[in-house]
């Protein structure tokens, strides 16, 4: 199974995100990797391999900023490379995208894209949905994210970066777990709350067809039609793993 990480707050991102992989490598993986931003500046570094090379990587070129996204990989489309790893990048940098699950028409919004011109750069279908998110932006990073979904039939838990709406990440989940770490000063996303331990016993279980939006100091759960909704937060026995109330 693949894993995801995200941290948006004061703290340097890094050292959070590499904690977070390391505490789901229990699932296996084959790759791993991360994305950060310092204000319009993207930063990625990704390895496949054991998240060793990816840390090695980092030591030799870290990544700055107090808000990234990270990934541990299980290939599904196209080898365990790192070409292949993600985070996938759309348009040269527009955004970053890390993605559970499987796009089951990735090939056919893949040939839409590249008739229109678009050049990709690794065989996963990720990247379709990087470069649907980027070929959609026009400022607003939410609404990219909402209508790109609107198109893809498949599987996902998902969350992206962007250098233009710096300070915020955008999560979502259709059958595939992704869960929303509630702090103070700072907020967190998973694909498994242990990675929250330490950090908060705060969490949102995002249910199927659920956009999130978390900045430093906020955080809001919307519908498909980016409608709020008021979701329950529940408190994470970390003893057992389990929260305290039933997930809806």
């Amino acid at each position: 199974m693949c894993g995801i990480v995200g941290y948006v707050g004061t703290r340097e991102a890094e050292p959070i995100l590499v904690k977070g992989l390391r505490r789901l490598e229990y699932r296996g993986y084959d790759s791993a990797g991360l994305a950060t931003l310092t204000g319009p500046q993207l930063h990625v570094r990704k390895r496949a391999g054991r998240i060793a090379n990816l840390v090695k990587l980092l030591g030799e070129k870290p990544a700055p900023g107090c808000i990234g996204i990270s990934h541990t990989r299980w290939a599904t489309h196209g080898p365990a490379n790192d070409l292949n790893a993600h985070p996938h990048i759309g348009s040269d940098g527009i955004v970053a995208v890390v993605h559970n699950g499987v796009i089951e028409n990735f090939a056919q919004l893949k040939r839409q894209l590249q008739q229109e011109g678009i050049v990709f750069k690794t065989d996963t279908d990720t990247e379709v949905v990087a470069q649907l998110i980027a070929h959609q932006f026009n400022g607003d990073l939410v609404e990219a994210v909402r209508k790109t979904l609107k198109v893809l039939k498949g599987t996902y838990g998902l969350a992206a970066v962007c250098p233009q709406n710096p300070g915020l990440i955008i999560g979502a989940r259709l059958g595939s777990p992704l869960i929303l770490g509630v702090g103070k000063g700072e907020n967190f996303l998973s694909s498994d709350p242990c990675v929250f331990q330490g950090y908060t016993e705060r969490a949102i279980f995002l249910q199927d067809s659920q956009i999130c939006v978390l900045t430093q100091d906020e955080y809001q759960v919307l519908d498909p039609d980016r409608t709020q909704i008021e979701a329950s937060i529940e408190d994470i026995d970390f003893d057992t793993g389990e929260a305290n109330s039933p997930r809806r």
